[in-house]
């Protein structure tokens, strides 16, 4: 298995992303710290994966506040002897945020994901980071998407965010590196079975004056596989990544868009 007798941290657990991120992380033999705001949803997580012979912990924290990331980072350790793993899958509702033009959009709506998404990242891999250099060993992984790395309309401050987070995960890889620490960003284009994802599509398709699957079509179409990837897709990249056999892997920006991006 992949991350036998890892210990991970999967923040915002109870969302898609994180939930399948977790379930695949403990199937690789590690022991997930489920982290989020909705603790019926985190238990919801929880169950499945003891259900499946893996081993679960679950603890409502916000992730923007810093005492609480602080606090929870060293219950882990206390608990489990060490972090081997930050997976950060913090997210916010898009509505209000996506669909309108840089210059129609109110400047709190701008500022909504530049102030929370950078943020949140920054204090949870700031907590790992200060207890993974202490033991010479361990990895963060961070997440964003193809708009970071591409010119798209009607994308308010999240494209910037989204760039914020990568320049923040190579930025700490060149300082963690040192102590045996490695840093990897996983950028994915939009991924069909999240809620959000129809979220979004709407948000845009609504701007453009057609329908949510003729948008979707779009997007797809921007692939060189002609497939959005899958939440299982981005999972078992983020499991790799976070095993030793990624081990040469630091500083980069792991390409999950499907062509969509071409590095």
């Amino acid at each position: 298995m992949l991350l036998e007798k890892k210990n991970a941290i999967i923040y915002g657990a109870s969302g898609n992303i994180g939930g399948v991120v977790a379930q695949t992380f403990a199937a690789e033999g590690a022991r997930v710290f489920l982290v989020g705001r909705n603790s019926a949803a985190l238990e919801a997580v929880a169950e499945k994966i003891q259900a499946s012979g893996g081993v679960a912990d679950v603890a409502t924290v916000d992730v923007l506040d810093e005492n609480a990331v602080e606090a929870h980072a060293d219950a882990v350790v206390r608990a489990a002897g060490s972090i081997d793993v930050s997976f950060n899958a913090f997210s916010l509702p898009q509505t209000g945020i996506q669909g309108t033009r840089i210059v129609d959009l109110p400047v709190d709506n701008f500022d909504l994901p530049m102030s929370t998404y950078p943020k949140a990242n920054f204090l949870t891999t700031r907590a790992a980071a200060r207890r993974m250099t202490g033991q010479g060993s361990g990895v963060i992984v961070t997440i964003t998407a193809s708009p970071s790395r591409s010119a798209l309309a009607l994308m308010g401050g999240m494209a910037p965010a989204w760039a914020a987070i990568e320049s923040l995960s190579r930025g700490l890889a060149a300082e963690v590196g040192p102590q045996g620490v490695r840093v990897v960003c996983l950028n994915a284009a939009g991924m069909p079975e999240t809620p959000q994802l129809s979220e979004v599509y709407g948000l845009h398709a609504d701007a453009y004056g057609i329908s949510s699957e003729a948008f979707g079509a779009l997007m797809t179409e921007r692939t060189l596989r002609k497939q959005l990837p899958t939440v299982a897709e981005i999972a078992n990249v983020a499991a790799f990544v976070a095993s030793d056999r990624a081990g040469a892997i630091t500083g980069a920006i792991a390409n999950l868009t499907g062509g969509m991006v071409i590095d």
